[in-house]
């Protein structure tokens, strides 16, 4: 590192440390060291510091013992030339900015300084959890932080769409001479969200700390390790979360010195100007700081020097295509065409036929195209689809249709949501300008059925119908084919099989778990049926999902087989010995962390509570779902609490062995209602019909002595049966 570089991070950092200590003594004398200092929904206080010191920061006086492990790391500048690999003093200037960083943005917090306008803020536990199954199944390829702003609008549009394309979450803030390039995307009209891949931080350096402990809390959330152990989180951090830095624009010794802590974490940094570069490989897992003045090569720059594996979909259509417009919300201004919903019949069907009875590559549009139709109209629409293959089985069918949501999502300007006959789909202006017709739905469906399922399908057909007469017409028998499916899987049970599935996608980021799919108990993230992982493994033999014999029962109301401990016990890496399939009480099955639901025990109700991951409220045990989920994920074994999908909830095997459906006491209203059809059936399958009515939510109690008061007055089942503990 040269002394120019190494100088100004260890400036940068005195100047962040003194900034955290003058706010700090400002805060405690007006509020007192008692006063309670916290970051929206996360369990882990101040992340940084706990990963890396073990510290819980609750309140102004905890702040203290920070603030001093951040001055202890300070160094004077360098007084002569510093080369790699002696890059120590900047190094620990890098972790006191950002120890010191934090100590700022959570002081602001407190003042009610964040979030800045138009800026996210603080990350929440509950988005890092919902985008993990993203993370770990490949569709999010890694993160760039930009921080300044590009020298031009239509660059800064043309960086974060590369970023797009190629699956990668891009965080933009910070700024340079006063503009930031989130002030540059909205001129653009760039839509930016968790959703659209694009998320603003913050306009100042400072909240460059968001993303880096965003990142650090992967590894107490999917790695499972521990506050204080901060090599194994920092290596965590190198080896598994691919991130990288972008600095746009001059670097000034703030953002000098947050580079040096992202460097720490094995996150480079690339630059647009002509700095002292660092290229020896150590810290990060390739170069550690880079130049790279031409922008139409900083994207492909950043991904080699991050060493990030992208899949990018080559796809003849005329709009860019990525998962990153997965969640693209087009508003009824921007459509051009829309299908579906309120506004017309609407249908998507996928059925398997012959390989001599289709032509691969064949698809058209029935009826009107869209330069037929007038700007905002609605029409009715069918999506047929048609598959043929050696090894394609009629089961396989819903697997394929379901990902037709994801498949015409993923091109930039349409919206599909719902599925079956309850789609909505929008086309926006701004794709119609660019050339984009109805054919264009089955160009994308059949490139990507090739591209996930090519093992098992030879040959795709698409038929896109937009006259009335044709949906009326396909639509009785499409609804027959849905009728039929829900009704095979539903009669689908534990006992009707002798193999269940591992699904191991989440050990990238949780290296020791693993989910046991059955039947009767999808995967906790919600995504994955047993017949998913079925098709899954036909489609991949060697991949995340396996068959797993289960071989001699050993324990039938717990649900605990020798081969699924066999097999537990391989492919956890020795750290779990054995799975009670039915219970939470005893060898519960493991969480990696981006679970939809947890249950946990509830010891004077004699019963267990459910809170899903999207209420951020209080629960009765006096912890937020946040605070819960840190002593479930991470492919650990906590009896009394356990990790799943919300649709388990309402299986017959739910925690069978501890007393089942009759033992939840409380869960959010929201996902009583969602669940509230399935709820009451089960209810009235346990002769227990007014069940759903003695569950008690948010509205009623969030702590245990209004809880039980509820239970009583209601006489809950849980009361009079054996008890839990």
């Amino acid at each position: 590192m040269s002394k120019i570089v190494a100088t100004a991070a260890i400036r940068g950092a005195q100047k962040i440390v003194k900034d955290a200590e003058d706010f700090l003594n400002k805060a405690i004398a007006e509020k007192g060291e008692s006063q309670k200092i916290e970051f929206p929904d996360t369990a882990y206080y101040f992340p940084m510091a706990y990963a890396l010191m073990g510290v819980e920061v609750k309140t102004l006086g905890d702040i203290k013992s920070v603030l001093q492990e951040a001055k202890s790391l300070l160094h004077n500048e360098p007084t002569e030339q510093i080369w790699f690999p002696y890059l120590g003093d900047a190094l620990d200037s890098g972790v006191a900015a950002i120890l010191a960083e934090e100590i700022i943005v959570g002081l602001r917090y407190l003042y009610g300084q964040e979030p800045q306008p138009d800026c996210v803020g603080f990350f929440s536990d509950t988005i890092l959890r919902q985008l993990g199954i993203q993370l770990v199944d490949g569709r999010m390829a890694g993160f760039a932080a930009i921080l300044g702003a590009a020298p031009d609008n239509k660059t800064a549009v043309e960086i974060v769409r590369e970023f797009q394309k190629r699956q990668i979450l891009t965080f933009v803030g910070s700024s340079t001479n006063g503009v930031s390039i989130i002030d540059q995307l909205k001129q653009e009209n760039v839509e930016m969200g968790w959703d659209n891949y694009i998320v603003p931080y913050g306009r100042d350096t400072i909240t460059g700390i968001y993303p880096l402990n965003w990142a650090i809390r992967g590894a107490l959330t999917f790695g499972g390790h521990k506050k204080g152990e901060a090599l194994k989180c920092l290596k965590y951090c190198k080896d598994r979360v691919f991130a990288f830095g972008v600095t746009l624009g001059e670097i000034d010794d703030i953002k000098y010195a947050t580079g040096a802590g992202a460097i720490n974490m094995g996150f480079p940094i690339i630059a647009d100007t002509d700095i002292p570069e660092i290229l020896p490989t150590g810290i990060c897992t390739y170069e550690h700081l880079v130049s790279e003045l031409d922008y139409k090569k900083i994207v492909p720059r950043c991904i080699e020097v991050r060493g990030v594996k992208v899949k990018v979909s080559e796809i003849p259509i005329p709009v860019a295509y990525s998962a990153a417009f997965e969640g693209e919300r087009i508003r009824k201004t921007q459509t051009y065409l829309e299908a579906g919903s309120r506004y017309s019949t609407a249908f998507e069907y996928a059925t398997m036929k012959n390989t001599d009875e289709i032509e691969d590559g064949k698809f058209e549009v029935i009826g009107h195209e869209i330069d037929d139709v007038q700007e905002g109209s609605a029409v009715p629409l069918g999506i047929y689809v048609e598959v043929a293959g050696r090894k394609m089985q009629k089961e396989f069918e819903s697997i394929v249709e379901r990902q037709i949501h994801t498949f015409l999502n993923e091109a930039q300007g349409i919206m599909h949501t719902g599925q079956r006959d309850l789609i909505w789909l929008r086309i926006s202006k701004e794709a119609k300008s660019k050339g984009f017709k109805l054919k264009h739905l089955g160009t994308i469906i059949h490139a990507r059925v090739h591209e996930v399922f090519g093992a098992i399908v030879d040959k795709v057909r698409v038929i896109i119908y937009t006259k009335q007469e044709d949906i009326e017409k396909l639509l009785p028998s499409a609804r027959e084919s849905y009728k039929f499916r829900d009704e095979r899987i539903g009669a689908m049970t534990d006992e009707s099989v002798d193999t269940f599935y591992s699904c191991t996608l989440c050990q990238s980021f949780a290296p020791n778990h693993l989910c046991i799919v059955k039947p009767e108990r999808l995967g906790l993230c919600g995504a994955y049926n047993w017949l998913d992982c079925k098709a899954s493994f036909e489609i991949n033999p060697t991949g995340p999902n396996q068959p797993v014999k289960k071989g001699t029962m050993l324990d039938e109301s717990r649900g605990e087989w020798q081969g699924i401990n066999d097999w537990v016990k391989i492919k956890s890496n020795g750290h779990l010995e054995r799975f009670h399939g039915y219970s939470i009480m005893t060898w519960p099955e493991t969480s990696c962390g981006c679970f939809e639901c947890i249950g946990a025990i509830v010891p004077e109700a004699n019963g267990f509570m459910v809170v899903n991951r999207e209420y951020s409220g209080m629960t009765p045990l006096g912890m937020t779902f946040s605070t819960l989920a840190g002593s479930v994920g991470g492919g650990n074994q906590t009896p009394g609490f356990m990790g799943f999908g919300r649709l388990y909830i309402t299986s017959k095997k739910f925690i069978k062995a501890d007393g089942g459906l009759k033992r939840i006491v409380w869960m959010p209203k929201e996902l009583k209602e969602a669940i509230s059809g399935k709820l009451k059936k089960r209810s009235e399958e346990e002769d227990i019909p007014d069940f759903l009515d003695k569950i008690a939510d948010e509205t009623i109690a969030t702590d245990t002595e209004k809880l039980l008061e509820f239970l009583q007055k209601v006489n809950h089942p849980a009361l009079t049966i054996e008890p839990l503990m």
